[in-house]
């Protein structure tokens, strides 16, 4: 009776701490990944600048690639190796605020053109590159008007480089350089001490051309002045970038109370333009599989205890016999697959694919991974997936003593490189086409050796570790025995053939994802924040479902027609929603991005290649071991002669 009240606690527990997680990620609930900071009236501001990034080229470049205006000594801030495998470049910059004193006008510097920077500027502006800068672990954002007209505002990330136009009466096109920047830094203050927290980092970019008669380096007095907002809106002759033009890169800071506190400070930078449709379609995709689910199940019950119940009476065996064949392959069922060896590496590196996904959704779930933690969601799937790799040893040699094995070692080297060794290559050969286009996001060599260290060093041990856990025990029981001589298989339909019931089995899969993945492809390519990980972590469960039950289905009527080839049909089942994955990419490519390189291109594919490849072998395991489990639990359940 305890054990049973205990239990019931457990499951209560369970149901609580899961939906207090699931509710509290999608109010954007997190733990910030800096500790605040209080600043007097006074104290410096230090901005820093990180890459330049463009939606069309999807190449990030060092801010000082372009010629700005550079410190006296430029120091990068410390990265992680998210930060790093993303192509953040974090350092200093020569903007410097004092809290809460405004600065009207602010000389930086003069910059003469020579003909390369300005190709290079002139370069950048076609293809709408964006600048972003940090105040206090918040990044710079243009304030943007909603279009329906109402109260509510969004940012958009960055401030661009310039732009293209043309004088009036001249149809010649010219580049302008975004060389004056205001900014606009919104504070809350405490109502008992005079400290304050940033809560917010705006800037309003201008190209203004400025005009001076002598130049003083220590006090230079150009047009920007006291009336610079007033010369701004009275329309200024903006600064054209051309060979030998110089530019004059100027700023104003002022800032603004606000009611916003620190800990909501990230709210505006999450908040999505159709969070609406998001909601609907999350809810619409759910509960159309759930019914899905349901419809399933109670077929799959149904017809399973009637042929369970006829095989296990005697007196109708042979007629159930004739009505349904899945009792006459018995002999054959547990009979190993082709490749059986190259199955086993498959389910091992779904396992350890999985169990990433699984512990990384959790820690964003927790907030741990939010957005002010930069670089901490990349790090932490590289780092779990490093220390899944017990799992995936001790599943693929489990799997393969199954199959009565004698080469586990082999076995255990193969789950150890091939997946990692194939996204390695495929990732080498894309950072060697970053690095030929002088782009910030290619990987540095010493971050290519960490993460071959971290492969070879800790991946690998842990394979061989769980490989050997797994070799150890024993091996499963089959509940029958496998005959000597192979049962003829019968002609199939061909609504029963591989390739049809393959392809078939992946549309489902697919699509209780395809919302989500829509807006995971636009965060990634159209440099937008995502953290909506509640909605994520429904997807998944909702993923999981479908490529079980979808398999389930499948497999039950491939037994129904006595075709006992049924383990690698389970794998590529659920699998072959990988295919509709890469497809819809192609889709989003054409339909959604401007992207006019080629390498940007090659990038792009070779990345989603890269994401297919992992969701084919994540699919694929789910769809396997659900159908494993279905096999024994039917086969175990009636009786054979």
């Amino acid at each position: 009776m305890e054990f049973q009240m205990d239990q019931r606690r457990s499951y209560r527990l369970a149901i609580f701490f899961f939906f207090f997680f699931l509710i509290s990620s999608t109010h954007s609930f997190y733990l910030p990944g800096v500790a605040p900071r209080d600043f007097q009236t006074g104290d410096p501001l230090n901005v820093k600048v990180n890459k330049l990034s463009s939606t069309k080229t999807q190449l990030p470049y060092d801010y000082y690639y372009l010629k700005y205006c550079k410190p006296t000594e430029i120091l990068n801030s410390a990265e992680n190796l998210g930060e790093v495998l993303r192509g953040d470049r974090i350092e200093n910059s020569v903007y410097t605020f004092q809290m809460r004193q405004e600065q009207p006008c602010q000389v930086v510097c003069r910059r003469k053109l020579d003909a390369e920077s300005a190709k290079n500027f002139k370069e950048k502006i076609d293809d709408e590159y964006r600048i972003n800068m940090i105040l206090d672990n918040l990044p710079v954002a243009v304030l943007r008007q909603r279009r329906d007209g109402s109260q509510s505002t969004t940012y958009e990330h960055g401030f661009r480089v310039g732009f293209k136009g043309n004088y009036a009466g001249s149809k010649e096109e010219k580049y302008f350089i975004n060389n004056h920047l205001s900014f606009r830094v919104m504070y809350h203050k405490d109502p008992e001490t005079d400290t304050a927290r940033i809560v917010g980092f705006e800037v309003t970019p201008n190209s203004i051309n400025h005009e001076y008669k002598d130049w003083n380096e220590k006090n230079p007095q150009v047009t920007c002045n006291q009336n610079t907002k007033n010369l701004i809106l009275g329309g200024v002759v903006p600064q054209e970038v051309d060979t030998n033009k110089e530019v004059v890169f100027t700023y104003d800071v002022s800032f603004k109370e606000s009611n916003i506190r620190w800990a909501s400070r990230w709210d505006t930078y999450l908040l999505m333009n159709d969070d609406q449709i998001h909601w609907f379609s999350i809810i619409n995709s759910l509960m159309i599989v759930l019914f899905l689910s349901g419809m399933v199940a109670m077929i799959m019950m149904r017809t399973l205890y009637r042929d369970i119940a006829n095989y296990n009476q005697l007196e109708t065996q042979d007629e159930a016999q004739e009505e349904t064949g899945w009792k006459l392959v018995h002999g054959d069922i547990f009979r190993p697959p082709i490749n059986s060896g190259l199955l086993c590496v498959y389910v091992g590196t779904g396992v350890q694919i999985f169990a990433m996904t699984l512990v990384t959704m959790i820690f964003a779930l927790l907030g741990f991974l939010s957005p002010s933690n930069r670089g901490g969601l990349m790090t932490a799937m590289v780092l779990l997936w490093v220390f899944m790799g017990l799992f995936a040893g001790y599943s693929s040699a489990r799997l393969y003593k199954t199959f009565r094995g004698t080469e586990w070692k082999r076995i255990t080297l193969r789950t150890a490189f091939m997946f990692p060794g194939i996204l390695f290559a495929v990732f080498f050969v894309l950072n060697a086409l970053i690095w030929g286009e002088k782009s910030s996001g290619a990987v540095p060599f010493g971050t290519m050796f960490a993460l071959v260290c971290l492969w070879f060093g800790i991946s690998v041990p842990l394979v061989f570790v769980g490989s050997y856990l797994g070799n150890k025990k024993a091996a499963r029981e089959e509940p029958v025995k496998t005959n000597k001589i192979p049962r003829q298989i019968p002609e199939q339909a061909w609504y029963m053939k591989p390739a049809f019931s393959i392809l078939i089995g992946g549309i489902l899969p697919f699509g209780a994802v395809f919302i989500e993945l829509f807006f995971i492809l636009t965060s990634i390519w159209l440099n937008q924040f995502y953290y909506i990980f509640g909605f994520l972590f429904i997807v998944f469960l909702i993923l999981i479902i479908t490529c079980a039950e979808i398999t389930i289905v499948l497999c039950y009527f491939q037994l129904c027609s006595e075709d006992y080839y049924w383990w690698w049909r389970a794998y590529l089942t659920a699998g072959s929603s990988a295919l509709y994955f890469f497809l819809y990419s192609v889709f989003y490519f054409f339909t959604k991005l401007e992207i006019t390189k080629l390498v940007s291109g090659i990038l792009y594919f070779g990345y989603m290649l890269i994401a297919s490849y992992a969701f084919f072998v994540l699919t694929g395991t789910i769809g396997f071991y659900a159908c494993f489990w279905f096999v024994r639990k039917i086969y175990s359940s009636v009786k054979i002669d």
